[in-house]
């Protein structure tokens, strides 16, 4: 994932969790060999989780993805 793509997915995420009325917003987004990282300013909540698996599921065509967890 180039600079430029992370920040177009960042936006988006971003957008995604204005949406529901939250308060988080993603800072920074990498892809790590086990999967993608993503950094918020708070803890997010289980919606905003469940908005930022939705996104990234209708972005990348996956066949399998762990739901999203909190390190």
């Amino acid at each position: 994932m180039s600079v430029k793509e992370s920040s177009i997915h960042v936006i988006n995420i971003n957008r995604t969790l204005k949406n529901i009325k939250s308060d988080v917003m993603a800072d920074f987004i990498c892809v790590e060999n086990k999967g993608v990282v993503i950094s918020t300013n708070k803890v997010a909540s289980p919606l905003d989780l469940q908005s930022i698996e939705k996104y990234i599921k209708n972005c990348i065509e996956v066949d399998q993805m762990e739901p999203p967890r909190l390190p």
